[in-house]
């Protein structure tokens, strides 16, 4: 089978799905397209233009199969060659615009719904990689049309809903397994982007406040860091110096020997469709400490999660810190990587799906 994997915004967790795409699913001949993930209201939009400037030679190939994410304007890119609209079509969605939550000076933008929706039922197939993602895709689409002059009805969605289902993204899995000890140091683990809508500013109070209680802890902050970042990052940097042992972004290597040492990784993300950050910390023995919302329920059981406010973070943090003993294990995670979610993925990249 040959394969056009699209990928218009290729992010760290886009670039790590579409690796492992490929390297999995060896018996499918892929050829591979991304486009760098910078200027995104004009690459949300401008995407088609931008794919049939620089590959137009590969997008006149035939191709059996097109999965593209859903940054892909595909209604778009098919109309422009319709021959790919004669191929099996999957958009995969690792997250939706229709649930991402703007930032402090931005506005409102109907371009990237509308590709959301377009690219989606342009498709025969959408995959989501979180029950929350694809509730709130469909929660946003029904919302959204409701406020359109013309009052569409929203009689596809039904349609559009039984061509969906779950799929995950995958971990890599580890050559051996970790082996990380209960009575490990100490150490708080954040490794997300440096972005508000990870909430940074409810961790860096919590450990500030334990760290004013006398807490001994040691802190560990990575992630992929941009031009422009939340300020508390910097403020923390400087209140909670003395608990710093590794701060800023690192190299793949020192990111996983990081990782590897073990402690609590702590999310208190506003938006978050499947976590991949929390996931690679406990594929390698760190125990996640995760909000009672967004897609956390559906991958961590009760003795992970804390009700989300600012409060419970601290009580929780503190009772662990405190008494080790009270810590979980870090939950088995196996299921999650490629050799065990390999035959999902074969089964719904095909057209009987």
């Amino acid at each position: 089978m040959k394969a056009l994997l699209l990928s218009a915004y290729a992010a760290d967790s886009h670039r790590y799905w579409a690796r492992g795409l490929t390297a999995h699913l060896e018996m499918i001949d892929w050829t591979l397209i991304e486009l760098a993930p910078r200027h995104f209201q004009w690459r949300v939009r401008g995407n088609p233009l931008s794919f049939m400037s620089e590959h137009d030679a590969t997008l006149s190939q035939a191709f059996d199969l097109i999965v593209a994410t859903s940054l892909v304007d595909l209604a778009t890119l098919v109309g422009l060659y319709p021959h790919l609209g004669r191929a099996y079509r999957v958009v995969y969605f690792h997250e939706n615009q229709f649930a991402y939550p703007l930032g402090q000076d931005q506005k409102p933008r109907i371009e990237p719904l509308m590709v959301n929706l377009y690219s989606a039922l342009a498709a025969d197939r959408v995959l989501f990689n979180s029950q929350w993602n694809r509730d709130s895709f469909f929660d946003g689409v029904a919302g959204f049309l409701k406020k359109m002059p013309e009052r569409v009805a929203p009689v596809r969605l039904e349609t559009l809903k039984a061509r969906t289902d779950i799929l995950p993204v995958p971990l890599w899995p580890l050559a051996e397994a970790p082996s990380v000890e209960r009575e490990a140091p100490a150490r708080i683990i954040w490794n997300h982007r440096w972005e508000y809508d990870k909430n940074p500013e409810d961790f860096f109070a919590a450990l500030e406040v334990l760290s004013d209680k006398g807490l001994e802890f040691e802190l560990v902050v990575m992630g992929q860091m941009f031009r422009q970042r939340p300020e508390v990052f910097d403020q923390a940097a400087e209140r909670l110096s003395r608990h710093i042992t590794c701060w800023g972004h690192q190299t793949r290597e020192r990111y996983l020997e990081e990782l590897g040492k073990g402690g609590i990784v702590v999310s208190s993300a506003w938006h978050e469709f499947q976590g991949l950050a929390v996931m690679e910390a406990v594929q390698h023995g760190c125990v996640p400490l995760v909000p009672e919302r967004l897609c956390f329920p559906e991958y961590y059981a009760d003795r992970y999660r804390y009700d989300g406010s600012r409060e419970a973070l601290i009580e929780r943090l503190a009772q662990w810190l405190t008494s080790p003993a009270t810590r979980p294990q870090a939950p088995h995670i196996s299921t999650w990587t490629w050799p065990q979610m390999t035959p999902r993925y074969q089964s719904q990249l095909q057209p009987s799906a």
